[in-house]
C-alpha cells in the first residue's frame, strides 16, 4: 500500500482575511492624502458664488430697468445701483452671498472680492481662489471674474 502525503500549498482562509483587512486599513488611511477633495469643494464654491453674483446682478438690473428707481428693493434689502447695476458694496446682498460662507472684501472703490471661507489667506490676497466683481462703467455692464487656480 502507498501512503499519500498531504502537502499543503497556498494560504489558509484566515491568512487571506488578515491580508485583506490590513490592505483595507492601509487604503483607508492613505486615500485622504492622495485625494484632495477640499480643493474641489472650494473650486465648486467659487463657481457657485460666481453664478450667484451674475444672477444677482442680472435680477437687480432687470428690476432697475422696469422701475427706473434706485436703490432697488430685493428681498427686504435696498441694493444701491451704479450705472444700472448693483454697487460693489451691495453685490453680495443682491447675490445672497453671506459672510458665514464667504469672505467679502472691498478691494477698491469699485471692486469687491468674494472668497470661500476655506481658502488660504494667500489665495484670497492673490485673488487665485475668488470671485471679483467690478462695478459697471457708464453704458457698460459689470465685470464678473472667477479665479480658481489655487483653491
Amino acid at each position: 500500500m502507498k501512503k499519500q502525503a498531504n502537502n499543503q500549498s497556498g494560504f489558509t482562509l484566515i491568512e487571506l482575511i488578515v491580508v485583506i483587512v490590513i490592505l483595507g486599513i492601509l487604503a483607508a488611511t492613505a486615500l485622504p492624502r492622495f485625494a484632495d477633495f477640499g480643493a474641489d469643494a472650494r473650486t465648486a464654491s467659487v463657481n457657485g458664488a460666481r453664478g450667484a453674483v451674475a444672477a444677482g446682478a442680472a435680477m437687480t438690473h432687470g428690476r432697475f430697468l422696469v422701475t427706473g428707481v434706485a436703490p432697488v428693493p430685493m428681498e427686504g434689502q435696498n441694493i444701491a445701483m451704479v450705472n444700472g447695476y448693483p454697487d460693489n458694496t451691495d453685490i453680495a446682498n443682491a447675490a445672497g452671498v453671506n459672510a458665514s460662507d464667504y469672505t467679502i472684501a472691498l478691494t477698491s472703490a469699485t471692486v469687491t472680492t468674494i472668497s470661500p471661507i476655506g481658502a488660504t489667506a494667500a489665495a484670497k490676497t492673490a485673488g487665485t481662489c475668488s470671485v471679483v466683481y467690478t462695478e459697471a462703467a457708464a453704458g457698460g455692464s459689470p465685470i464678473i471674474q472667477s479665479f480658481t487656480s489655487a483653491c
